[in-house]
């Protein structure tokens, strides 16, 4: 009787995407005349970030060395709108941006007050990959990844799936504007030999279990 109401309650969840995809949709065709379809799983994983390209996020907390300059270097946490508050440049964009590329910038902004800063950034504490994992797995809720992580490690954090779980039919859900898009994630494919196609996640991402 569990199993039962675990997959209903799955099958009401999906459902909900599945409007709020069609919605996002919608909303897209009216304001694009050529929309392009969503990303297969094996593109979206070929467009992300590898794992030593981490792009910033909220709430995440830098290392801000500048050599020579015990006054400018600190540790900073990003802001909700994803500045960083540094003396001298005040407001800095960090969200979105790689750590090489935010020490061009802050590099960059200096170099009115220094000549030839060196500038070194490192991210101290990772807490914007925020994922959720929901369905037919042992401990179903919200995570917060401290690195970036696959499908497959997010599921490991999730105790795993159940017996009862469609391992061919696991949808990992993505936003993209207003509404979502699907990625399909075959457990037992990637498991047996396809593990290329074990893609990374980004924040925001929902995995649905049927």
């Amino acid at each position: 009787m569990k199993a039962h109401v675990r997959q209903a309650a799955v099958l009401v969840l999906t459902l909900a995407l599945t409007v709020t995809i069609v919605w996002g949709q919608g909303t897209t065709n009216r304001q694009a005349q050529a929309p392009q379809a969503p990303p297969t799983a094996a593109a979206a994983a070929a467009m992300q970030v590898e794992p030593d390209q981490y792009r910033i996020g909220p709430e995440d907390v830098l290392d801000i060395s500048v050599w020579k300059s015990a006054d400018l270097t600190r540790t900073v946490p990003v802001r909700p709108d994803g500045k960083i508050s540094m003396p001298l440049l005040n407001d800095v964009q960090a969200a979105g941006l790689t750590p090489p590329q935010l020490r061009e910038v802050l590099t960059k902004g200096l170099t009115a007050f220094m000549p030839e800063p060196e500038v070194a950034v490192i991210v101290r504490e990772i807490h914007s990959i925020k994922v959720s994992v929901l369905g037919l797995v042992k401990t179903a809720g919200r995570y917060e990844l401290k690195s970036q992580a696959t499908v497959l490690e997010a599921l490991a954090l999730a105790g795993g799936l159940t017996e009862f779980a469609k391992k061919d039919r696991i949808v990992v859900f993505r936003r993209n504007g207003k509404g979502y898009y699907r990625l399909p994630f075959n457990y037992a494919k990637v498991i047996d030999w396809s593990e290329e196609e074990n893609f990374f996640l980004q924040s925001g991402d929902i995995i649905v279990v049927p």
